[in-house]
């Protein structure tokens, strides 16, 4: 998030989408279990712009004192003012954008903060009264050895967030570091050094009272990140602002998703147009919607509940897709029991190709119809 922003106008854009959303029959009276302020630096947004959205929110749907409501944090931008600020607004759990905590790292990742910083001001949101505190790392970084995230980990740990999320680096097309990446090439682990730092992170933090609850978070017990496991049982999820991402069901079992006008004028622009600022919409076929459910649902360590993708989609996972399904079984990396469908330690190293086979499937079965 940029900090040249009209933001007088930034936040009348994001009441009236808001508005307009929640008249919506897919999103009408729906409780509202989590909000999310991400993307960027949230941080950087006026507290009174957040306490606006939130009143706006909560006088449109049922809203409780238990909401889970999140805001990213950079290191580099906030301080001890700012967090108390946005906790008198109703924020009650940060998720602080750290990465690593060793120098090197963090500038070869390009980051404005400091190990230093990053450490204050997990400092300053536990004096500012937040008892929900997840920490973002990431692992597989050039020179990253197993000694090395290891002790990264301990850091973190000593820290005591109440939540980890421990992401591989992945290179993405397109991006700075895709073309960082070109010019000057670096190592990056392969399959069995990735597989051998994931496992030392689960073995890590389970021995430190976290739960790995998703393939890449890890949370001590009712610290789950609401909004994100609601993603992964692909519930449905209204966003607004520039560059924010929607779902939701169709009654015919297929989804809608949309994503709106990545930069603030454009997105201001439009919504003073005609309400929204829909950059791209796509609808999948219930099939296609069945395996995206399996595809995110299998990296919750629970997996996926028989019986409630039965009743949103007809039949039960293993059913619908038996030939995509059924090698994975036979090399034990998929289990099926009487009450869900889940990934095996075996399979946690499979899950982008089971995925992969699923999604195929789902394809081939789609294009058939």
């Amino acid at each position: 998030m940029r900090n040249d922003i009209p933001w007088a106008a930034y936040e009348h854009a994001l009441i009236r989408e808001l508005r307009q959303r929640a008249a919506m029959p897919c999103f009408r009276n729906r409780p509202l279990h989590s909000v999310f302020f991400g993307g960027g630096t949230p941080s950087l947004a006026p507290p009174e712009l957040i306490d606006h959205i939130l009143q706006t929110a909560c006088a449109l749907f049922p809203c409780t004192d238990n909401t889970e409501i999140t805001l990213e944090a950079n290191p580099g931008s906030s301080d001890a003012a700012h967090f108390a600020a946005l906790r008198d607004c109703g924020i009650n759990r940060l998720s602080i954008g750290v990465q690593s905590l060793q120098r090197q790292q963090l500038q070869w990742l390009e980051r404005i903060h400091t190990e230093q910083e990053a450490i204050a001001a997990l400092m300053e949101a536990k004096a500012c009264d937040f008892d929900n505190l997840n920490l973002d790392l990431m692992y597989g970084l050039p020179d990253q050895d197993e000694d090395n995230w290891l002790e990264t980990l301990h850091q973190a740990i000593a820290l005591a967030p109440q939540h980890l999320s421990c992401y591989q680096l992945t290179v993405e097309p397109h991006t700075r570091l895709a073309r960082r990446h070109r010019q000057h090439p670096y190592a990056l682990p392969d399959e069995l050094q990735s597989l051998s730092l994931m496992e030392l992170t689960r073995h890590t933090l389970a021995r430190h009272g976290f739960e790995a609850y998703e393939i890449s978070n890890f949370a001590r017990p009712g610290f789950h990140c609401r909004h994100n496991d609601a993603y992964w049982r692909y519930a449905d999820y209204l966003g607004i602002g520039a560059g924010a991402a929607g779902k939701f069901d169709r009654p015919d079992g297929g989804i809608t998703r949309y994503s709106n006008r990545r930069t603030p004028e454009h997105y201001i622009r439009d919504i003073n147009a005609q309400g929204l600022a829909v950059a791209s919409e796509e609808q999948l076929p219930p099939i296609m919607a069945a395996a995206e459910a399996i595809w995110l649902g299998l990296r919750r360590t629970d997996g996926i509940m028989r019986e409630l993708f039965r009743h949103r989609f007809g039949n039960t996972p293993d059913a619908m897709f038996a030939r995509a399904l059924l090698p994975f079984m036979q090399q034990n990396a998929v289990q099926s029991d009487t009450q869900a469908l889940k990934l095996t330690d075996t399979g946690r190293a499979l899950a982008d190709e089971i995925a992969a086979s699923v999604i195929q499937a789902a394809m081939q079965q789609a294009d058939g119809q």
